[in-house]
């Protein structure tokens, strides 16, 4: 829901926006109001291929502009959805082609001219699996969502740690989110031992959207939370490196 709402916002802004999302649980297509059909399976299907030698490689000509171009979903407000497929029953098995595809294209997307001038937000599961894999590698700044509960708190100190451990780290900063009332801010702080970079609350407004299937913009844009990632997008502004060249249109790349 952060990651979608905060990409709609940036695209309204005037950015060109990339949203990535390798979560392989579904939620990224709906918050940025898609709803749940966007969500397959295996979207990066033949992207990829297996050599002789067993290593996946990308298909010969299909860099990360081509890849954007041919399996990137728009959605509302013209944000490109990159995806790397969903769990299906027969399990990750079934989608190592397109996960493989995926993992390859966003290794490649910081050397992308292309892209030099987009904002691009990645949508990674709970938990430090993902970033000690290098999932993220396109990342300049590292939000970690924190509920106030100690179970939260000690999974973001371990995602803190990995992200800062690379070699490339970004910038982290910690979210906490679901706060009931300031009190929750502090608890974050206490339990995690960091500053609270911005705070989203608990917002009945987002539970009513993901009922509804909707992205929270389009079902209330005004909510508490919407427009708490609003300033959160206003603090991410302040983070932004230096333009490195004019903008491509990745349809004209």
């Amino acid at each position: 829901m952060v990651a979608g709402t905060a990409a709609r916002l940036l695209a309204r802004r005037g950015h060109s926006v990339l949203a990535l999302d390798s979560d392989l649980m579904p939620g990224l297509a709906v918050s940025l109001g898609l709803g749940g059909g966007a969500d397959t399976a295996c979207p990066l299907d033949g992207a990829a291929e297996r050599g002789e030698d067993g290593r996946w490689r990308l298909k010969k000509g299909l860099g990360p502009v081509r890849a954007v171009r041919r399996y990137a979903v728009v959605a509302p407000d013209g944000v490109k959805l990159f995806q790397s497929g969903k769990l299906p029953p027969e399990g990750t098995g079934a989608i190592m082609s397109s996960l493989q595809a995926y993992y390859k294209v966003i290794h490649r997307l910081p050397r992308a001219r292309a892209f030099a001038d987009w904002a691009i937000i990645g949508d990674l599961p709970a938990g430090p699996r993902q970033a000690a894999f290098d999932w993220a590698p396109f990342a300049e700044t590292f939000l970690i969502l924190v509920e106030p509960t100690w179970q939260s708190a000690l999974t973001a100190r371990r995602v803190a740690r990995v992200v800062r451990s690379r070699e490339r780290s970004g910038a982290v900063g910690l979210v906490a989110n679901k706060v009931a009332d300031p009190a929750d801010v502090g608890r974050v702080e206490e339990l995690v031992g960091e500053a609270v970079v911005a705070a989203i609350p608990a917002d009945e407004r987002v539970l009513e959207a993901e009922r509804a299937g909707a992205a929270l913009l389009d079902h209330d844009p005004f909510s508490p939370a919407a427009r708490a990632i609003e300033r959160l997008v206003d603090e991410l502004a302040r983070w932004e490196p230096p333009a490195r060249g004019s903008i491509r249109d990745v349809e004209r790349a």
